[in-house]
C-alpha cells in the first residue's frame, strides 16, 4: 500500500512537510514574517506560505535548491543594491538552501511591505 501524501492546508503543516534539513530554516522565516509583520494573518495560497492584512504581503515556497521569496516588485527595487547576489525575478527572490537566509534583510522587505498596505497601495488581493 502506497503512503499518501497529505495536503498540507496550514503554514505548520507546510514547513512539517519540508525535509528536515529545511524546516529551522522555514520556521526561522515564519518567525522573522510574523515579527515584522504584527497581526497578519497566514494562509496557504497558491499552495505557499502567504501572509495578509487586507491583502498578501509576501508568500515564499520551497524548491529543490532554494527558497523562493514573493515580496512584489515594488520591494525588489527598493532593496536592489541589498539583493544584488542573489537571484531575482519580476517579483521575487531566491534564497539558497546551503545559506543562512538573510533576515534582517527578509525584515525589512516585510516592513516595507506593510508600509505599502497601510498607505493603500499594494496591489496583490488576499
Amino acid at each position: 500500500m502506497a503512503v499518501q501524501k497529505i495536503k498540507p492546508t496550514t503554514i505548520e503543516e507546510y514547513i512539517h512537510a519540508a525535509s528536515p534539513a529545511v524546516q529551522e530554516k522555514l520556521w526561522k522565516l515564519h518567525a522573522c514574517i510574523l515579527k515584522a509583520a504584527p497581526g497578519a494573518s497566514e494562509a496557504l495560497k497558491w499552495r505557499m506560505p502567504a501572509y495578509s492584512y487586507d491583502k498578501i504581503l509576501v508568500t515564499f515556497a520551497v524548491f529543490k535548491n532554494h527558497i523562493g521569496f514573493y515580496p512584489m516588485p515594488s520591494v525588489l527595487a527598493a532593496f536592489t543594491k541589498e539583493l544584488s547576489s542573489y537571484q531575482t525575478a519580476k517579483g521575487s527572490v531566491q534564497f539558497p538552501i546551503d545559506k543562512p537566509l538573510p533576515l534582517p534583510l527578509i525584515s525589512k522587505m516585510v516592513k516595507f511591505r506593510v508600509k505599502e498596505s497601510k498607505e493603500g497601495i499594494i496591489k496583490w488581493r488576499s
